[in-house]
């Protein structure tokens, strides 16, 4: 496991792991000396003579220039008041600095993935669900990180001060180390062989049957009223009444798992105490009260860690399948520099397309989507591409964008061939509006200039394209104009107006080139008419502008230079 972890931890997290290993050792020697300042306490609490029969309590009285026995007892309660108060304050410290540690590293986890399932494109989230992909991002790297690593960080810290409690009773006393060790040893082991298995099946079985219960919600809302139509929410409740059960019934398990630790080290300690009472009552040993005595104080430091241990041990098990999950998580997509300015790519003469063909990675090998296409659209041109339903017009879109990356033959833009590095510039330079303009929870002004923030929206620019997208009796009649929220997936908007946001958004950006995917065909045929007229008349205001449309009705192709059918 421990190898695994360290696959999964960055490089420059590598330095500050090591720090944190070594403040957990600090963090252990320290509440070894907690325990171990307690020692003279004990001792004179037992039997007061030790103050001057023990040579270590002997020396400190003299050297201290005390008169009596109390003046001495109060001292060393102060200094051992004293001492664990430091103790209290050094583990607070070393915990914040390993909380910090933890806390960016999960946040390294989460956005690392986050980009890199954006990073992989179009074809790999198609292929997903984006509720797991969601649940990947935002739960499983904080699973991770707060059910692996910090319990691992934690369980190194109990180990070590485990270790040193045990060194120091070998080394007074072998005899109450062994029995220690015989008293939490058998029963832990048992412990650990029996649900070794158990608790990494739990974990899968769990984080399975959340899935589920997210896909549930998700679709629900998603789908409504089809969902409604069809009478379906009884069978999106049962699935996730099915997925809470699976669930309750694994925590029922996991709770009981996670008492046993506790259970398992108090009946350790009482036997030990057992044991220890019927030697010292069957050999007679003067000293029995005293080891009695150190015992039950060392076991009231013991019983915790190896509580502790045994909890972080289960916990681990239970979120280990995290660690492959993030693991295919972190696996890079082809090298993008998200972070590099962007330089746009200006349309100077033509977008070429030769001897284009696609095919989807898990299709059969002659089942192509697109087969050896060319043509070519000047920059200027109103281009229209008609076509039956499935002969691949979105898919060919798709290509134009960047989004996915021919199987044979190339696009060039400009001479340049369009590959993942060059889309992303080709990107920033075009519109795209599809026949479902996305529309996020925000206003209008939001939507119009995406990926804006709010404060740094170019209002003069923003009104000219409202003017420019017929959107501006609409936005005029709201109460806050622009600055008005039109709600999850705009459903305040009418199709009209979502398309025309999706137009205006289009030249916010200043795009040189406009792609229409469908972008009236589920609209009613006056509000058809409409945008029709506004994207005309947008070529007729820009005659450099370059637009390409993808439509099966002939009244949204009539203004097109050209129509070519694939």
């Amino acid at each position: 496991m421990m190898k695994a972890l360290f696959e999964i931890i960055p490089k420059k997290f590598r330095a500050a792991t090591c720090g944190v290993v070594l403040s957990a050792l600090l963090r252990a020697m320290l509440n070894f000396a907690g325990l171990a300042v307690l020692l003279p306490v004990l001792l004179m609490v037992l039997n007061s003579q030790q103050i001057h029969s023990n040579q270590i309590l002997s020396t400190l009285y003299e050297w201290g220039g005390f008169t009596t026995d109390q003046q001495f007892i109060a001292a060393t309660c102060a200094v051992v008041i004293g001492v664990i108060a430091l103790k209290q304050a050094c583990n607070l410290l070393l915990q914040r600095v390993q909380r910090r540690y933890v806390v960016r590293l999960y946040k390294y986890f989460s956005v690392k993935i986050f980009r890199n399932y954006h990073d992989r494109g179009l074809a790999f989230i198609k292929r997903q669900n984006t509720a797991i992909l969601s649940r990947n991002v935002n739960f499983i790297c904080y699973n991770l990180v707060m059910g692996v690593i910090s319990p691992t960080i934690s369980m190194i810290c109990e180990v070590l001060l485990l270790g040193l409690l045990l060194a120091a009773l070998m080394w007074y006393n072998p005899m109450i180390a062994l029995l220690a060790v015989a008293a939490f040893i058998p029963l832990s082991w048992v412990y650990v062989v029996i649900l070794r298995g158990k608790l990494r099946d739990y974990g899968q079985r769990e984080n399975e049957a959340r899935r589920q219960q997210a896909r549930a919600v998700v679709e629900t809302f998603r789908g409504y009223t089809d969902i409604e139509i069809n009478n379906a929410f009884p069978t999106m409740q049962r699935r996730f009444e099915q997925s809470l059960d699976t669930i309750a019934e694994i925590k029922s398990r996991t709770d009981i798992i996670g008492a046993m630790p506790s259970i398992i080290a108090e009946m350790s300690v009482a036997l030990a105490m057992v044991v220890l009472i019927l030697l010292g009552t069957a050999t007679s040993h003067p000293d029995t009260s005293l080891i009695f005595g150190i015992f039950a104080v060392a076991a009231i430091r013991i019983l915790p860690t190896v509580r502790a241990i045994m909890a972080q041990w289960w916990q681990i098990r239970y979120n280990y399948y995290c660690i492959d999950i993030v693991r295919e998580g972190l696996e890079e997509a082809d090298e993008i520099e998200n972070d590099a300015p962007i330089q746009r790519i200006e349309l100077g003469s033509a977008i070429e397309v030769e001897g284009l063909g696609f095919r989807f990675e898990d299709a059969d090998k002659e089942q192509w989507t697109l087969r050896n296409l060319n043509l070519t659209i000047r920059k200027g041109e109103k281009i229209g591409i008609r076509g039956t339903s499935g002969a691949g017009k979105t898919t060919l879109f798709n290509l134009l964008l960047g989004f996915l990356t021919p199987t044979e033959g190339e696009i060039k833009v400009d001479g340049q061939r369009l590959d993942r590095t060059l889309a992303r510039r080709w990107q920033t330079s075009i519109g795209y509006v599809s026949q479902n303009v996305y529309i996020e929870d925000s206003t209008i002004a939001g939507n119009i200039a995406l990926g804006v923030d709010t404060d740094q929206i170019d209002r003069e620019r923003l009104a000219d394209v409202i003017r420019r997208a017929r959107l501006e009796e609409f936005v005029g009649q709201l109460p806050n104009g622009a600055n008005t929220a039109i709600g999850e997936c705009g459903n305040r908007l009418s199709g009209g107006q979502r398309q025309r946001i999706g137009i205006a958004r289009a030249l916010y950006k200043q795009a040189d080139v406009l792609f229409f995917d469908e972008a009236t065909s589920s609209l009613d045929d006056r509000t058809e008419q409409e945008i029709n007229h506004a994207i005309e008349q947008l070529s007729r205001e820009q005659s450099a502008l370059t637009i390409v449309v993808i439509a099966h009705r002939s009244t949204s192709l009539e203004y097109c230079d050209r129509i070519i059918e694939i």
